[in-house]
């Protein structure tokens, strides 16, 4: 996993460094903020927690009005499941996002809005040891058997940016559109203790400010 970001950080910051002074309009970004990330699953009783995420961003001069986003973001995201007691067991997630949005710039230079496809690097979930052994709800799984979620899944992001050439205040939505638990589907000694198939999405709020260099 540090191998797989070490070469994400460096190929994204090539690629920012290229595009920096190409256009005067290009700028990198240091990001930081919050997050509410949901899961969206039928299997199980989700309830959405706060985490947080801060990263690099290089924005560059396209076409007329419109600019392009690529940037890197290390997250730790957490949503909580509900045990057979109705306990909530907390879950966080750590990794990294890699961007590559397009952005319209509603007024140049102030506010604008932007989209694209984000690649996520997952590690495994995290569960206090405490809860490891709880029941969740509506399954026999106990909650550290489904830490092992996928490594790779997708998001789309739509998000706003409002503020001056130096400093940003973003507001954006990530909604992963892969199915995050596809991975525990193929573990055979864990279907005894559920129905079906183990299904979920995530779905993520994220407040942050960005102070470009």
């Amino acid at each position: 996993m540090k191998k797989k970001i070490s070469l994400l950080l460096l190929l994204i910051s090539s690629i920012g460094f290229a595009q920096y002074g190409y256009r005067d309009g290009n700028r990198i970004g240091i990001s930081l903020g919050v997050n509410q990330t949901s899961l969206f699953t039928d299997n199980f009783k989700a309830n959405p927690e706060i985490g947080f995420a801060g990263g690099l961003s290089v924005r560059g001069n396209y076409y007329n009005n419109w600019s392009m986003i690529y940037g890197m973001q290390f997250f730790s995201n957490n949503f909580s499941l509900e045990s057979t007691f109705d306990q909530k067991i907390k879950y966080n997630i750590q990794g990294v996002k890699v961007r590559l949005l397009m952005s319209y710039n509603v007024v140049e230079d102030h506010v604008s809005l932007d989209f694209g496809p984000v690649l996520q690097v997952n590690g495994k979930m995290k569960v206090a040891t405490s809860d490891e052994n709880k029941i969740l709800k509506g399954t026999l799984l106990q909650a550290d058997q489904i830490a092992d979620i996928s490594t790779l899944s997708g998001n789309f992001y739509l998000g706003v940016s409002a503020g001056s050439k130096t400093i940003r205040a973003v507001l954006f939505y990530e909604y992963g559109f892969t199915n995050i638990l596809n991975k525990l589907n193929k573990d055979e000694a864990l279907k005894p203790f559920y129905n079906g198939e183990l299904k979920g999405n995530l779905g993520t709020i994220n407040g942050q400010v960005v102070f470009n260099l």
